[in-house]
């Protein structure tokens, strides 16, 4: 005989589960919405390294400038204007990435911004970091292009002005380089007084100026789409022994109520 309670235990069950199921099921789509990303993500890197190396000046066709191309700049460092990156880290060390505008027309102001290399942070109280010095002269800068300067989730301080935003103008009084959380190439614009390329040149080992002692191992993002296809496949599994969990319990309940009336008239 079926407890008085039963009942509500039933419809506490059936409700649990069809929320596991949806909750499941929204989680398994949602890694393959991952998965989709990252292949877009490898496709853009093969089709960007595909390219024949591009040639950086003022007369270059923005829409040649596509992420992962090989690129090649030449023209004059403007070290006045360097910024460092914080909390770059490399092989789990803290530090800065380097980033430098290169200038390609001194009439027009026409410049890219160079990711020179990444450099260790400086243990606090023990003064700036040392910045290698920016060769003199024409130079010629070989690296890979993407469409704007990695960025960081920034952590704004409650109240107050944020230490780690680029100052309105530089270069900065005193000689002092900035250090910024990221870099949005229309306010490095503003603050340089340079018309800056859509783009940003992460330098390679490859070019003049490269043994500086700056690291270029530039970090990738990840294209593992198989991993996340497995992940989906797994959600989507539970999402079904929940729904046939829900079935289980529907039937029972379903044998229950059938039992009880068959058993009223008996009374």
């Amino acid at each position: 005989m079926a407890r008085p309670h039963s009942t509500r235990y039933t419809v506490a069950a059936l409700l649990l589960l069809g929320i596991a199921v949806v909750i499941l099921v929204s989680l398994g789509q949602w890694q393959l919405r991952r998965s989709d990303e990252r292949r877009a993500i490898l496709a853009a890197i093969e089709a960007g390294r595909k390219q024949p190396p591009l040639m950086l000046t003022p007369a270059t066709p923005s829409d040649s400038m596509t992420a992962w191309r090989v690129a090649q700049a030449s023209g004059a460092w403007l070290p006045q204007f360097s910024v460092l990156l914080d909390n770059r880290n490399h092989d789990g060390r803290p530090g800065y990435w380097l980033a430098t505008p290169l200038l390609l027309d001194a009439s027009s102001r026409q410049a890219v911004v160079v990711l020179r290399g990444w450099l260790p942070r400086v243990i606090q109280g023990q003064g700036e970091p040392q910045l290698p010095a920016a060769p003199e002269g024409a130079q010629t800068v070989i690296g890979e292009l993407s469409d704007r300067v990695p960025r960081l989730f920034e952590l704004w301080s409650m109240g107050g002005q944020d230490q780690s935003a680029l100052p309105h103008a530089l270069p900065v009084e005193g000689g002092r380089v900035p250090q910024v959380q990221n870099l949005p190439l229309a306010d490095y614009a503003r603050a340089t007084g340079l018309n800056l390329l859509p783009v940003v040149l992460s330098q390679t080992g490859q070019g003049a100026g490269a043994a500086d002692g700056l690291v270029r191992d530039w970090p990738q993002p990840s294209v593992d789409f198989q991993k996340n296809t497995s992940y989906a496949v797994q959600w989507f599994a539970f999402g079904l022994i929940a729904a046939i969990a829900w079935l289980v319990v529907l039937g029972g309940a379903i044998k229950r109520m059938r039992q009880r009336t068959q058993d009223g008239p008996r009374a």
